[in-house]
């Protein structure tokens, strides 16, 4: 089989996590700025594992070799899971500042115990046989009144994790790399991956 895996994404901090994993089994990971392909995924799932489902089929199927496709968001407890599955957009198009304006101004007056969070992260891998292997991580925090840190990219400024004492975004790379949602996804995923990637 064709050491390659397409993680489908163009996004350099979210293909960074996934590269550092799958190079270290030899595996060549590729993203969807490498590929000359014109697919167009719509992402109309009603949860995180349809759109990641949606993403990794049509890709496997379009450029015939192994796709990892993730969905990922935010849900906040006191908005009842908002924005879930449109974090991206939840305030229009991919526009971090915005989405984090917007969430803050939906909390305002909530106090600091009731502002409880989870990311999650929906992992799908598949072959181009159809084959797939499914995986899930949840990181627990809180969404702070005021964003703090440099680091990371969405609503990491606002998630504060207790464990930590920190933002997402006042952490390393490598820190964030351990404990994120992704992270717990990816660790969800290895349990199985290497029986599945025979």
């Amino acid at each position: 089989m064709n050491n390659e895996i397409l993680i489908a994404t163009k996004n350099d901090g979210k293909l960074k996590e996934f590269k550092q994993i799958f190079e270290q089994k030899g595996i060549v990971v590729k993203s969807l700025k490498d590929i000359n392909d014109d697919v167009e995924i719509v992402e109309n799932g009603l949860s995180f594992e349809e759109n990641a489902r949606l993403k990794a089929d049509g890709y496997a199927k379009s450029i015939g070799i192994p796709v990892l496709a993730d969905d990922s968001g935010l849900e906040i407890d006191a908005l009842n899971g908002r924005p879930g599955i449109f974090s991206a957009r939840y305030a229009g198009d991919h526009n971090d500042a915005a989405n984090n304006a917007k969430v803050l101004s939906e909390l305002g007056g909530i106090p600091d115990e009731k502002r409880t969070a989870t990311f999650h992260s929906t992992v799908v891998v598949r072959k181009p046989d159809g084959s797939e292997l499914v995986a899930n991580g949840n990181l627990r925090g809180r969404i702070l009144a005021v964003p703090r840190g440099d680091n990371g990219f969405g609503y990491d400024p606002l998630f504060f994790v207790e464990a930590k004492n920190k933002t997402l975004a006042e952490m390393t790379r490598e820190e964030k790399n351990k404990i994120s949602h992704r992270a717990l996804a990816i660790e969800d995923l290895l349990v199985n991956f290497d029986k599945f990637w025979e």
